[in-house]
């Protein structure tokens, strides 16, 4: 269950209740959440045991789940222990998934920090670390107890953050509320109101209803991901990674052609989805490495079924097919296509 706040005393209020039956609480923060966020959650947390991580994906993996465990051990957590995600979508996914994995699992509750975990990575039920550079390669399904939501903690964010996390808003409306996305491609507004983050998370929300463990209709979720997830992983290699929103940014562009391509999506509405896409997000042109890398490590997509690769592809903006196969020569072209739209504007 999500709640939503505007601003932190009602915040505080509801946290202080959530955390009184619990033995123990422990908050997972990074560096940056631990300096801009924590203190605002001082006198509810006060008490609590903190366990910092370093930021960033390249920190989302086993080795720092190790480090989890460890501390939850060496202090005593107990089964009725609470631990308190307190952070992006990195520390959402991995919290989920050491909580879950902990003494077979304790609760914990999802305060997501960005606009891209408030819409996406805290709700849902999906955890999850990547392994070998492998996006979300090993992970369970494992609700948080609660989710809280609070717009305050967006002022904590640069422009880069915001616009990262508007791409899975964007994905949103894309898969199942056309008329929001034609509403955002006129204002192109890069910081969305509490309505508008209501408005994405009920969207997901209601899709997982449906289907909570992935079998059917969630797979529309991962419209924009599968090349969007292989390019954020190439780019972990890179000396500035992607950030989650804009690899999928080029996803959804870069699938939007495949769904034209096959004659899923009109082409005049193809175009126009992805001319909002490069206006807003800045798309350019990818390096053939950059291609190349994609074809590497799209073979190795979670969602992939006998060798073949299956994607989630709109059909129209705000509605979405899904399990539709593609080889690797449909997602070059693609690529190709992409490369010679966004150059025509770009120079």
């Amino acid at each position: 269950m999500a709640y939503f706040f505007n601003d932190i005393i009602s915040f505080n209020q509801r946290l202080a209740d959530l955390v009184r039956p619990f033995t123990a609480v422990f908050v997972l923060a990074d560096e940056n959440t631990e300096k801009h966020c924590l203190p605002l959650l001082s006198a509810v947390l006060g008490g609590a045991y903190i366990i910092t991580i370093p930021s960033g994906e390249k920190n989302k993996n086993l080795q720092t789940c190790e480090r989890i465990w460890n501390e939850l051990t060496a202090h005593m957590a107990d089964r009725k222990a609470l631990l308190i995600n307190l952070g992006g979508g990195v520390i959402c996914d991995m919290g989920g998934f050491a909580a879950s994995c902990y003494k077979r699992g304790i609760d914990f509750i999802n305060i997501p920090t960005t606009l891209l975990a408030m819409v996406d990575a805290s709700v849902g039920g999906k955890t999850g670390i990547d392994f070998h550079n492998f996006k979300n390669q090993i992970g369970v399904f494992c609700e948080a107890k609660e989710v809280l939501i609070c717009d305050v903690f967006l002022e904590t964010l640069d422009e880069r953050q915001l616009r990262s996390g508007m791409a899975e808003v964007v994905k949103h409306y894309l898969i199942a509320d056309g008329l929001s996305f034609l509403d955002f491609s006129r204002s192109m507004s890069v910081k969305p109101d509490l309505e508008a983050i209501k408005k994405a998370v009920e969207i997901k929300s209601n899709i997982v209803a449906q289907d909570p463990f992935e079998k059917n209709v969630r797979k529309k979720l991962n419209f924009g991901h599968t090349t969007g997830h292989a390019l954020e992983s190439y780019s972990l290699g890179t000396d500035v990674p992607m950030l989650h929103g804009e690899a999928v940014a080029y996803g959804m562009a870069i699938e939007t052609y495949i769904a034209a391509f096959k004659s899923l999506i009109d082409e005049e509405k193809a175009g126009f989805v992805c001319h909002t896409l490069r206006a807003f997000f800045g798309l350019r042109p990818m390096t053939d490495s950059g291609t190349e890398g994609i074809l590497s490590i799209v073979v190795q997509d979670k969602k992939n079924e006998r060798g073949v690769v299956k994607m989630s592809l709109i059909d129209d903006i705000g509605s979405c097919k899904i399990d539709i196969g593609v080889n690797a020569d449909e997602i070059k072209e693609a690529i190709g296509y992409f490369n010679k739209s966004v150059a025509i504007h770009t120079r």
